[in-house]
Order: structure tokens, then sequence, then C-alpha cells
């Protein structure tokens, strides 16, 4: 049974919308890109408020999300009022170019506007490749439970995002269809 799931995110440089795009392949799902300005398309709320699931989707800067996401999120305080978004399937994907770089204070971020809305997270559902035979393109080298989680070197090019991360990124995307669809069952 497919379910109606939306993938919207902002990218700076274009490694969160390559790293969204493996997210929609595994979910089968509507990319929903938020502009430079914060702003969602035309139609983009009703968009959402259609929406089975919804995976958000921010590069970590400086900590958190870019301000852009952020005046996206801080706009969905009407469907928070009206609890439009309550009990949807959430989850949340993040990219920085450090190894660390505070992804899980960008995912903490995004888990929380959730909690508000009324939403049930879903994890990645991986364990971490954190033996010594592993290797930086392993699925989940990253190591993160919260949601995806990538690392692209600040003068990486897009085409240089290690196919790993976005592995990582696409099974994640299939895991959140499964559990959308077995919620929905």
């Amino acid at each position: 049974m497919s379910k109606n799931i939306v993938i919207v995110y902002f990218s700076g440089y274009g490694h969160t919308r390559r790293m969204a795009e493996s997210v929609a392949q595994g979910a089968g799902g509507t990319l929903l890109a938020v502009d430079q300005e914060g702003n969602l398309p035309e139609a983009g709320w009703e968009t959402l408020a259609a929406a089975d699931a919804i995976i958000f989707g921010a590069p970590t800067y400086m900590g958190s999300v870019p301000w852009q996401f952020k005046k996206f999120l801080d706009a969905s305080s009407k469907p928070w009022y009206h609890q439009t978004w309550k009990d949807k399937v959430a989850a949340g994907f993040t990219n920085s170019a450090s190894m660390n770089g505070d992804k899980l204070s960008t995912l903490h971020y995004l888990f929380t506007v959730s909690m508000q809305h009324s939403m049930i997270w879903v994890g990645t559902g991986m364990m971490p490749s954190n033996s010594k035979a592993a290797t930086r393109n392993d699925v989940n080298y990253v190591a993160s439970f919260s949601g995806a989680m990538a690392s692209t070197p600040s003068d990486a090019s897009v085409d240089e995002m290690l196919p790993g991360d976005l592995e990582t990124a696409r099974l994640f995307g299939e895991r959140v269809a499964a559990v959308t669809a077995r919620l929905s069952a």
C-alpha cells in the first residue's frame, strides 16, 4: 500500500538536496524544497497537510538548522494550532562538513518541533558501522539512531558525497515508508 510521504528540505549548497533525493528514492516520496528565502512553493502547506509522513531535512549550520528552515518551521504555527500534522509520521536528516558538526542538535530540534505537532518520530533503525573493519563508506558510519546523518567535507562537491552516506539516506527513507505503511494498516 503506497503512502503519501513528503520530504521537505532546505539545501544551501546542494548536498542536502542530494541527500533528500536519496531519502525520497527509498521512501517513494515527493520532494518539497524550502527556498532561499525560507518559503514553501505555492500549495506547499496543502501538500504537507495531505501527507501521511513528513521527513524534514536540513543542513547543520552553527549547530542547528539554517535560518531558512527555521523560518519555515516557525511558520508551521498555524498547522500546529489546528493540529493538522497530529499522528503523522515524522523523521529527519541532516548533513554537515565535520564528522560531528553538532548534527545531533539539528535532529533534536526537528524532533522537538515534531513532538510539538503531536507527530510520531521514526529513527534510522540501523546499527552503526563501528567495528575495526568498518570503512567511511559503510552504511550508517556516522552512527546515528535519531535520523539520517551525512558528513561532507566543506570543499567537496555534491558529486563527491559518499555513496555510503547516500545509501544510508535511501535505507532511512525505506524505513520511514515501512513504518508509515505499518501504522496506516
